[in-house]
């Protein structure tokens, strides 16, 4: 067989291979050797490169004929995502347990476990601490996912997990409670942290949109587990069932593969193989080309050791990092806490016959519905245009909850319009849940490089839970001064630029390889980078 020329590249990085040489003397010897021949190509750089048969071609044949399987892929992610629903079951768990604490016929009835009412100083502290040990967790988390993997991290939640709902099971003092919230915080951080990761990297291309936007999909569902069970159990019950989630998670995921990046790139090949065989239900055989792609990135994003530094050294670093934190700031930003935070209020100020606790439940129901549309549709559509749609349907639905109270506060007739804070929430909610709900996260999970992925996650998880921290806590503050109608219409303020920085600022990951998206955070565009294999442009 004459030599061919030509060049290999992966993922837009040149990679060399020094193998020894073989016979090659007919096709097959091409196509069905497992051993690999080695032919000089010129590209003009003055000394021979290498241009490898054998293996590849065989696992290019191997790809044509396998077409696998993404089933896996979403069985894993969602193993993981039960992490995220244990989340929101303790996100939950307030909208429940606040009102009890504030209930007089409670501490009458020895419903209340710290045998008073709590004022509502003591309210903003236990629900805004969640925050602080979020804050914290995630550069812990950060941390654990680099040194130990992202499957062992996410397993070792169920310790902080289970030694907060024990303390708060057990609390008779309000300290006691708020230790507990900083604690389940702090458990709180190791799924925002490290579930985008893991689902980023175990995910293909054409998948990874709806697997990333899981995760805001499976907290909707632990937020509905709260409301569903929390107002007609006892406190301690209501723990219980709480505590549960945890267990559960950990008894799904520990049969799950560790993300094949994270075996790459501590040097265990085969057994990143195999992971990656796993997920794509294929053979070693047929995956060998994605993992040398993904090895590739990896060489290429730990040449040097990666730096704290190197997050605002490096301009694809930092600009993933400005996009993510933004992204993150915006989703607070647009007063999700405070709405479900406030849900009764505003079914108070509509004269809902509903019962408070039925009315949670079906807006919890209308957040599962609506989170379940993005997996859906992200990889269709593209991050982007979601984002845009759900900006612009907060803005709507915000702006329309701020006319309703501030006529209402004017003591204008509203009757007509009693239907507008219900019908504004469940707008806002939906929308929210289609797109800056799940995606901040799913964007986070794609656009680090994988040797600064993990303390990149854990700053903008950290972003994200201070700017929580300090709308929670001072949300009342800004409403009993300046109005209801004016904190909301603040909220719908933040949308409109949250809009205007998607359209104008924002790159779209849709459809694009993690090095593609590398390249292009780098200024390096695709039409500047040789296809594989091209031998068209020596």
């Amino acid at each position: 067989m004459a030599p061919t020329h030509g060049q290999e590249e992966i993922e837009g990085r040149y990679k060399e291979y020094a193998y020894s040489p073989v016979p090659a003397s007919s096709t097959s010897a091409v196509y069905d050797s497992t051993t690999l021949a080695k032919y000089p190509v010129d590209i003009g750089a003055g000394s021979p490169k290498y241009r490898t048969y054998g293996v590849y071609e065989k696992c290019r044949v191997a790809e044509m004929t396998e077409k696998g399987s993404t089933l896996l892929q979403y069985v894993a992610a969602a193993a993981a995502n039960l992490c995220c629903v244990s989340a929101g079951a303790m996100l939950g768990w307030t909208s429940s347990v606040i009102p009890l604490l504030k209930d007089e016929e409670a501490v009458n009835n020895g419903y209340n476990p710290l045998g008073r009412i709590i004022d509502n100083e003591e309210d903003s502290w236990i629900s805004s601490l969640v925050s602080i040990g979020a804050i914290i967790g995630s550069f812990v988390a950060g941390y654990l996912a680099e040194r130990y993997g992202r499957k062992m991290t996410l397993l070792s939640a169920v310790v902080p997990f289970l030694i907060g709902w024990v303390l708060i099971a057990t609390a008779k003092v309000v300290i006691q409670l708020c230790v507990a919230r900083v604690i389940l915080g702090f458990a709180l951080a190791f799924a925002f942290t490290v579930v985008p990761m893991y689902c980023g990297e175990i995910a293909e291309i054409s998948v990874r949109g709806a697997l990333g936007s899981f995760l805001q999909l499976f907290v909707t569902i632990g937020l509905l587990y709260s409301y569903s069970i929390g107002p007609y159990v006892s406190y301690l019950v209501f723990c219980i069932v709480c505590a549960i989630v945890p267990v559960v998670f950990v008894g799904c995921f520990i049969m799950m593969p560790e993300s094949p990046y994270q075996l790459l790139k501590i040097g265990k090949k085969q057994e990143a193989l195999e992971s990656l065989a796993k997920l794509r239900s294929k053979t070693i055989a047929s995956v060998q080309k994605e993992a040398d792609e993904m090895q590739a990135s990896i060489d290429e994003a730990f040449k040097n050791e990666a730096k704290l530094s190197d997050l605002w050294k490096v301009k694809a670093n930092l600009k993933a990092l400005v996009f993510t934190c933004v992204l993150v700031a915006f989703q607070q930003a647009s007063g999700i806490n405070v709405v479900l935070f406030n849900m009764g209020t505003i079914f108070t100020a509509a004269k809902s016959s509903l019962n408070s606790s039925v009315a949670t439940i079906i807006v919890g129901t209308v957040q599962v519905i609506t989170s379940g549309i993005t997996p859906l549709v992200v990889d269709r559509l593209g991050r982007k245009i979601l984002l845009i749609f759900s900006g612009v349907g907060e803005i709507v639905s915000l702006a329309a909850l701020g006319i309703y109270l501030y006529l209402d506060e004017q003591k204008a007739d509203v009757e007509s319009i009693r239907f507008l804070p219900i019908l504004s929430l469940v707008i806002f909610i939906a929308t929210y849940c289609v797109g800056w709900g799940p995606l901040p996260w799913t964007v986070m999970g794609e656009m680090f490089a994988s040797n600064v992925k993990s303390k990149a996650s854990g700053i903008t998880v950290s972003i994200c839970w201070l700017v929580s921290f300090f709308i929670t806590k001072f949300a009342n503050d800004l409403q009993d001064k300046f109005g209801s109608y004016t904190l909301f219409w603040l909220f719908a303020v933040f949308c409109v630029a949250s809009v205007i920085f998607t359209i104008l600022v924002l790159p779209e990951t849709k459809g694009k390889s993690l090095q593609q998206i590398q390249n292009e955070l780098s200024g390096i565009h695709h039409s500047e980078i040789p296809e594989f294999g091209d031998i068209s442009k020596h």
